[in-house]
């Protein structure tokens, strides 16, 4: 068995005279949440789409745990679970009624299909209210059930298309709780697009960013901080005169330097000992209260790359 739930080689899909998808050549290891990282219109979702075998590849080929996608996509999709554009849910059913639904589909045996929907709707919070109909239930709430619909058959890969669009800040952190825990107690593979770059800081093992089609990098968001980021220092403190950000400007180390009423933002150009920075600001004048270190968050070298791809 491979070690990736995901290998794809010089995939490309093109719709009419626009490529949504660019040569993408990308392995995603199994047992991780790898997420995947672009504006509007980057191909996130055609990609989904192509692992899924639900559309076919211009040109190139993809394997998904182990199963080509153009001749075994009905085995990819057996081991698969799928949260897209729609939650697939039935507001007329009760969240009970919903799932036992979908447990037939998959041919789950009786009792542990109702064992497996106590255990799903127990963890997320939403057992005592399985009898409700869906349709009177808040957005967060679908979500979670949507997601609990994704997890019954217990699948070996996880697609999620943005789950936490469109919803409030608590439920948002709250659905990402649960993705996190399931994730880890499921001990499958979960492939998530999302625009909320702290989120996929919070929950993604590694993460890809996509622009116009193209992969334009991968790694941890902590590898992707070091080798795509700015390294910068932090100083706290009173004082800051002009005479100080002079002498900070100068330094062949240094790029920007930020004043913002109490502490300096200092860009540096490359890795290099902040002390003599820090007896630079002090000479200057200024009397220094706290130093923080540090590389910009996953957000700050998520728009470096936009830019830099303008």
């Amino acid at each position: 068995m491979s070690d990736y739930a995901i290998c794809t080689d010089n995939l490309i899909r093109d719709f009419g005279t626009v490529r949504a998808v660019d040569h993408l050549t990308l392995q995603v290891p199994r047992g991780i949440i790898f997420g995947f990282l672009g504006p509007n219109g980057a191909g996130k979702t055609t990609t989904i789409r192509l692992l899924l075998g639900l559309l076919e590849p211009t040109e190139g080929r993809a394997e998904v745990l182990g199963f080509d996608t153009q001749t075994q996509a009905d085995e990819i999709r057996s081991r698969s679970g799928a949260l897209l554009e729609h939650p697939g849910l039935y507001e007329r059913l009760s969240a009970e009624d919903n799932l036992e639904f979908y447990g037939r589909i998959w041919r789950m045996p009786s009792p542990a299909r109702q064992a497996r929907i106590k255990e799903l709707l127990t963890h997320l919070g939403l057992w005592e209210r399985r009898k409700e109909t869906v349709g009177t239930w808040s957005r967060g709430m679908k979500q979670k059930l949507a997601i609990a619909r994704v997890l019954l058959h217990r699948p070996s890969l996880i697609f999620l298309d943005e789950p936490t669009a469109g919803l409030d800040p608590i439920a948002a952190a709250a659905l990402r709780e649960d993705l996190a825990t399931l994730a880890t107690r499921e001990g499958a593979t979960v492939f998530l697009t999302t625009h909320n770059l702290a989120e996929a800081e919070k929950l993604c093992q590694e993460v890809g960013v996509i622009r116009k089609g193209q992969l334009l990098a991968v790694g941890s968001p902590s590898e992707l901080r070091t080798r795509l980021g700015t390294p910068r220092v932090e100083i706290i403190g009173r004082g800051f005169s002009e005479n100080v950000l002079t002498s900070l400007r100068a330094r062949p180390e240094v790029g920007k330097v930020e004043h913002q009423e109490n502490r300096l933002l200092i860009e540096l150009r490359r890795a290099v000992d902040t002390a003599p920075l820090v007896s630079l600001v002090v000479a200057a004048g200024a009397q220094v209260e706290e130093v923080r270190r540090g590389n910009p968050s996953l957000e700050e070298v998520f728009l470096t790359l936009m830019e830099e791809e303008k």
